[in-house]
C-alpha cells in the first residue's frame, strides 16, 4: 500500500508531460491557410449595338420563273433540256393540239351559223316578218359565238410555252406524254436579263421580323467563294407569316461585285437590324460560370482584391466569343475569366491579369 502511494505521484508528472507534449505536436500540424486561386479579369464593355442575326439560304434569281401552260392536256413536245441557254421567243414546249384544234373549229363553225342566223333575222325584220327582239338576240348570239371562238384561239396561242426571254433552264419538272394540267409548271427557267438580280430568300422567326426592315444591310458568305464577303440589302420583308411554317419571308438582294453567280449556291447570311440597336452589355463567354436558359451567374473582385461576389445575370443572347447582358451588370466593371471554374463565394483568389 505504501508502494502504491509512492508511485502516484510521479505518475500524475508522466501523463501531465505526455498531454503537454500531445499539445504541442498538434499545434506542429495545424494546416496551412487556403491557397489562393490564380484568376484574371476582362472589362465589362457597354455600347450601341445591335444584334446580328444569322441565316442561311440559296442562291436565286428574281427573273426565275415557273413556265406552265394555260390550260391542260397532254405534253406532246418539250424542246429543251436542263441547262439549256434559250433566247427570248424560243418555242420550249407544247401540248397535242387534236383536242385544241377541234375546239377552235367548233367555235369557227358557231360564228358562221350564227352569221347566217342573224343575215336570215335581219331579212326578216325588214319585211316586218320578225320582231325586234327575235333581231337583237340573233346578234347578240353572233357576239357570244365570236367571243368563244376569241377564246379557243387564245387558249391555242398558250397550249405552247415560250421564253419570255433570254435565259436558262434549269430544271424540266415534266416529260413528253405526261398530263399538265392548267398552270401546273413544266420547266423552270432562270431569265439573263439586264435587269436581273440575284436575291436569296429565307424565313425568319416572329421576333427577328420584329427588328428588321427594308434597306437593312447584310453580310453574305457563299460556299463556292469562301475568301469573299458579298454585300446584300433586303429588298422584301413580308406582311404576313407562311401558314406551313410559321415564318416570315425576307428577300435580300446581292451584289455580285464581279463574280460569277448561279442559281443555288448556298451562302450564309448575317443581318444588322438598324431599327433595334440600343446600349448592350458585353463580357466574354469564359466568364460565366453557370447558366439556365437565359439566366447566369458571373464573379467579380471584391475591393479587397483576394475575395470575390457571385452576380446573377440576365443573358439577352450570345454574339460569336460574346455575351450580350441585358441586365445584372450595371454597376460591374470588371468581370473573371479564367480561373472562374474553380470559384465559390468563398473562394480566396490572386489577380495574375497583367502577370505573364
Amino acid at each position: 500500500m505504501k508502494l502504491l502511494n509512492s508511485l502516484r505521484f510521479p505518475l500524475a508528472i508522466l501523463l501531465a508531460f505526455s498531454m503537454a507534449r500531445c499539445g504541442h505536436d498538434a499545434a506542429a500540424v495545424t494546416p496551412p491557410a487556403e491557397e489562393a486561386i490564380p484568376v484574371r479579369i476582362s472589362p465589362v464593355v457597354t455600347n450601341g449595338h445591335s444584334r446580328t442575326l444569322q441565316y442561311s439560304g440559296l442562291i436565286a434569281s428574281n427573273s426565275e420563273a415557273r413556265l406552265s401552260f394555260k390550260i391542260g392536256g397532254i405534253i406532246s413536245r418539250i424542246y429543251v433540256k436542263e441547262g439549256d441557254h434559250v433566247s427570248a421567243g424560243q418555242l420550249l414546249a407544247t401540248l397535242d393540239l387534236t383536242e385544241i384544234d377541234a375546239q377552235v373549229q367548233q367555235a369557227t363553225q358557231n360564228v358562221e351559223k350564227s352569221q347566217r342566223d342573224e343575215g336570215r333575222i335581219s331579212n326578216l325584220y325588214r319585211d316586218t316578218v320578225a320582231s325586234l327582239e327575235q333581231l337583237q338576240n340573233a346578234r347578240t348570239q353572233l357576239n357570244v359565238s365570236n367571243e368563244a371562238l376569241r377564246i379557243a384561239r387564245f387558249n391555242r396561242q398558250y397550249a405552247q410555252i415560250r421564253a419570255g426571254s433570254s435565259g436558262t433552264i434549269l430544271q424540266k419538272i415534266m416529260n413528253e406524254g405526261e398530263y399538265a394540267s392548267a398552270g401546273s409548271a413544266v420547266l423552270l427557267f432562270n431569265g439573263t436579263g439586264g435587269g436581273n438580280e440575284w436575291v436569296v430568300r429565307f424565313g425568319v422567326s416572329d421576333k427577328d421580323w420584329a427588328a428588321l426592315k427594308k434597306g437593312d444591310k447584310a453580310s453574305i458568305k457563299i460556299d463556292a467563294y469562301p475568301e469573299v464577303k458579298f454585300a446584300g440589302v433586303i429588298s422584301k420583308l413580308a406582311e404576313g407569316s407562311d401558314p406551313n411554317g410559321g415564318t416570315y419571308a425576307v428577300e435580300v438582294t446581292v451584289a455580285p461585285d464581279g463574280h460569277r453567280l448561279a442559281p443555288g449556291l448556298f451562302c450564309t447570311l448575317q443581318l444588322q437590324p438598324t431599327s433595334s440597336a440600343s446600349a448592350v452589355t458585353f463580357i466574354p463567354a469564359s466568364a460565366l460560370a453557370e447558366g439556365d436558359e437565359k439566366t447566369g451567374f458571373v464573379y467579380t473582385l471584391n475591393a479587397d482584391q483576394r475575395t470575390v461576389k457571385k452576380i446573377p445575370v440576365h443573358v439577352a443572347y450570345l454574339q460569336g466569343d460574346l455575351i450580350a447582358i441585358s441586365s445584372g451588370l450595371e454597376n460591374v466593371q470588371e468581370v473573371i475569366t479564367d480561373g472562374v471554374g474553380y470559384l465559390t463565394e468563398s473562394s480566396v483568389v490572386k489577380n495574375t491579369t497583367n502577370k505573364k
